[in-house]
C-alpha cells in the first residue's frame, strides 16, 4: 500500500527509515511464521495453513511498503508505469488477502472450539484458494478499467486511484469494500463473538476474542473511511499529512497479526524456537 498520501511531502531520509521499521518488524516476523511452518512437521494442519495464508499476504504488504520506501528516499518513482501498476495490483491483492484471511481464520477458530472437530484438509484449502483468487480477482479490476491505479501526485508510489470520483470509481469501490471489509469484519465478529457465549460458560476460552476485530477496524478502517469519503467529497480537501494515517496504521497490521497469531500460539511460538535455535531441537526430537 502507497506510504504517502495525494499530495505529501517526502520526508527526510532518516525519518523515512524510521517511518518504515514497522514493515521491517513485520516482514521478520512473518517470514519466520513461514519459515516455522515449511521446517516444523508439527505446525503441517488445516488449522495452520490458514495462519500461513495469512504470515504469506502480511509478508507481501511489508514488501510493498519497503518498495515505497526506497522510491521515498529517491524521491521519484524508477520502476516505470508497468511496475507502477504492478505495485499497485501487488499491494491491493495482499491487502485484501490479509484481510479476508483473517476472517477465514475466525471461522476456523469457531469450527475448531466450538464444534470439537478438527478442521479438514479440504475446507482448509478450499478457504485459502477462496481467499487468494477472490482477493487476486478484486485486485486486477482496476487493471481492466474498473477503478485504476496511479502514481501518487509526488510520483514515488502506486495505489488505488482515489481521488478520481466518477460512477466506475464509486460502484467499484462501494461493491468491493462491502465483500473485503465489511463481509470479513462481519463474519470476525460473529465467529468470535459465538465462540466467546459458548467457552466463557465452560471456562474454556483459551484464545482472544477482540484482538482480531479490532486488528481488522482500526488497521484497515482508516482506509475504508478515506476511500468512502472520497465518494462523496473532494478528497483534497483532507490535509495531506491526514491523508497519510491510513497508510501508516496499516503497515502495523503484519506486525500485529504476527504477534497475535504466531507468538501467541504455543504451538507456532514452539516451532519459531525450532527454527531458531536447530541444535536444541534435535535432542528434543531424539526422545
Amino acid at each position: 500500500m502507497c506510504v504517502l498520501g495525494p499530495g505529501s511531502r517526502p520526508a527526510s531520509p532518516s525519518r523515512q527509515r524510521d517511518r518504515h521499521q514497522p514493515a521491517l518488524t513485520g516482514l521478520c516476523l512473518n517470514g519466520l511464521t513461514i519459515l516455522s511452518f515449511c521446517k516444523t512437521p508439527e505446525l503441517r494442519t488445516p488449522t495452520h495453513l490458514l495462519v500461513l495464508s495469512l504470515a504469506v499476504a502480511d509478508t507481501g504488504i511489508s514488501l510493498n511498503a519497503l518498495v515505497a520506501a526506497i522510491s521515498s528516499l529517491l524521491r521519484r518513482w524508477p520502476y516505470g508505469p508497468d511496475g507502477c501498476q504492478a505495485h499497485g495490483f501487488q499491494g491491493f491483492t495482499t491487502a485484501l488477502a490479509s484481510i479476508c484471511s483473517s476472517a477465514a481464520l475466525a471461522w476456523g477458530r469457531y469450527h475448531h472450539y466450538c464444534t470439537r472437530s478438527q478442521l479438514a484438509w479440504n475446507t482448509a484449502i478450499s478457504l485459502v484458494l477462496c481467499v487468494w483468487l477472490s482477493s487476486v480477482f478484486w485486485a486486477a479490476l482496476p487493471l481492466l478499467g474498473w477503478g485504476r491505479y496511479d502514481y501518487e501526485p509526488l510520483g514515488t508510489c502506486c495505489t488505488l486511484d482515489y481521488s478520481r470520483v466518477d460512477r466506475s470509481f464509486t460502484s467499484y469501490l462501494f461493491t468491493m469494500a462491502f465483500f473485503n471489509f465489511f463481509l470479513p469484519l462481519l463474519i470476525t465478529l460473529v465467529s468470535y463473538r459465538l465462540m466467546e457465549q459458548k467457552l466463557k460458560k465452560s471456562g474454556h476460552l483459551q484464545v482472544s476474542t477482540t484482538v482480531p476485530a479490532r486488528t481488522l477496524l482500526l488497521c484497515w478502517g482508516p482506509y475504508a473511511l478515506l476511500y468512502l469519503y472520497a465518494t462523496v467529497a473532494d478528497v483534497r480537501s483532507v490535509p495531506p499529512k491526514l491523508q497519510m494515517v491510513p497508510a501508516l496504521i496499516a503497515k502495523a497490521a503484519p506486525t500485529i497479526n504476527a504477534i497475535h497469531y504466531a507468538l501467541g500460539s504455543d504451538t507456532v511460538h514452539g516451532g519459531l524456537w525450532q527454527c531458531l535455535s536447530p541444535q536444541r531441537s534435535q535432542p528434543d526430537r531424539a526422545r
